[in-house]
């Protein structure tokens, strides 16, 4: 699988007679960087273009404790490096780098950076993950880590004994509030409403838990921080405007995700909250274009999930540029998803 003959693999002329990368990988958290890993490794050269949040959302985390294989635990950021080193060590291009735009239409594909490169490719994967919604605060992006996070299952576990508020009002900030639990000694829900959105099942557990407390009809206006820390919160009452503060040691955010998709609309089908609507072998509408990790898992967004996606990526690419390599005929405009997964028949 060769990248440099100026032809794709199909037998499309590439009449420009530039390299054609067999896959270009976007993005470069856990599933970026496992993708790039096992294209590697079915020797395929991989090109990785990082995109400007390099780590994705783990590169945030104080520590990692849930994910296998590391007892002792490690820093997000540490966790993002081991990533990328064994990737590099099988042959994973690694560029620093931001993509502006993707060319679906065609094939091979184009990829457009920001710095002005252009690559062709058999094949990308798409492993731009989500964000979350930020409050856009002052003190937030500065604490963030230091206090300020946005996920409970990643970095509850360094409040025990400690207060911490939650801000949101749905089933991600009941459900994390209900997880923090376990650690802290008081869970405060600020919500800008007087009521939660959350379901019914959530609520019940919330209003009948002994540790968590409600502030109603509250904004955060302002994180505030002390040595470095988190100390408390500025708010302000969405009803009447008064202004006020809470002391707290953490701030957990869950107003929403957005995922990264700024590339797609028009190209790749999402669903209505913006993710890539793939397979179970992560395939996209377009065939030769494949998504892993938080762009198109919006259940799980788990560190160890979004690496069997990057796996599972890597792996259906492989599949996919064999086929093209004996000639399998394509339909570029046939959308390749299968939903319907085949069942085993039942012995009597």
């Amino acid at each position: 699988m060769t990248t440099n003959n100026g032809q794709s693999a199909n037998g499309q002329v590439n009449s420009e007679q530039k390299p054609v990368e067999n896959v270009i990988i976007i993005g470069s958290g856990p599933a970026g960087f496992t993708a790039g890993l096992y294209a590697a490794r079915a020797n395929l050269s991989p090109l990785l273009i990082t995109g400007n949040d390099y780590g994705g959302q783990v590169s945030i985390t104080y520590d990692i404790e849930n994910y296998p294989g590391f007892p002792e635990s490690l820093s997000g950021p540490e966790l993002v490096e081991k990533f990328k080193a064994q990737a590099e060590k099988f042959g994973t291009r690694v560029e620093f780098d931001f993509v502006s735009e993707i060319v679906v239409d065609r094939h091979p594909f184009v990829v457009r950076t920001e710095s002005g490169a252009e690559y062709l490719t058999r094949t990308i994967i798409v492993s731009t993950g989500a964000r979350p919604r930020y409050l856009e605060v002052p003190g937030e992006k500065l604490l963030t880590g230091k206090g300020v996070s946005y996920c409970a299952t990643c970095d509850g576990f360094f409040f025990r004994g400690k207060d911490v508020l939650v801000v949101g009002g749905g089933d991600s900030a009941t459900e994390e509030a209900l997880f923090l639990t376990r650690y802290a000694s008081r869970v405060r829900i600020l919500h800008r409403r007087d009521k939660l959105r959350a379901s019914k099942i959530l609520q019940d557990r919330v209003f009948g838990n002994e540790k968590i407390e409600m502030v109603w009809n509250t904004v955060v206006a302002e994180v505030v921080g002390e040595s470095g820390a988190v100390s408390g919160v500025k708010t302000q009452n969405t009803v009447t405007g008064e202004e006020g503060f809470l002391a707290t040691d953490g701030v957990f955010i869950f107003i929403g995700h957005l995922p990264n998709n700024d590339l797609f609309p028009g190209k790749l089908e999402m669903d209505e909250d913006g993710h890539l609507i793939t397979d179970r072998k992560l395939r996209t509408n377009v065939p030769g274009i494949f998504a892993a990790g938080e762009i198109q898992d919006k259940v799980f967004k788990q560190v160890a999930t979004s690496v069997g996606q990057g796996c599972a990526a890597a792996m259906s690419v492989t599949r996919f540029l064999e086929e093209l390599e004996t000639g399998h005929s394509v339909d570029w405009r046939a959308d390749p998803r299968e939903f319907d997964a085949p069942r085993a028949a039942v012995l009597a």
